[in-house]
């Protein structure tokens, strides 16, 4: 098994601020990492982009943003900032179903770097 820092560094994530925002206790932020899965926030966010509720897409993202962000998962958050803005300035826009896919696809890798972390891969 790989050690933490190289599923960090695979990952595309900050090991070393990550692990001072969690007091390096390895096994406590693996714990709390799980706690995203399933994510309330991203089924909510697909749910209110598909409606047109620009408000509470912007809430569901806007959490998600917080969460990815203190949990370092950093291409994550940076996937989840790019539908965020928008929406903050209540845009109408064609391609937040694409820009959600994208944010779909960085969760799957987060949820995968979690299992890594884990050794269940």
């Amino acid at each position: 098994m790989q050690s933490m820092k190289n599923c960090f560094e695979e990952y595309g994530a900050d090991y070393t601020g990550t692990m001072e925002r969690f007091m390096q206790n390895e096994a406590l932020y693996v714990r709390l990492l799980g706690k995203l899965f399933p994510s309330v926030e991203l089924r909510q966010l697909g749910e209110t982009l598909m409606t047109g509720n620009q408000a509470d897409a912007f809430d569901a993202a806007h959490t998600l943003k917080g969460v990815a962000g203190n949990l370092g998962l950093t291409p994550l958050y940076e996937a989840v900032c790019a539908i965020v803005e928008p929406l903050r300035a209540k845009e109408k826009r064609a391609d937040y179903p694409a820009l959600f896919d994208a944010v779909q696809k960085e969760f799957m890798k987060a949820e995968a770097f979690w299992n890594a972390l884990k050794g269940g891969e």
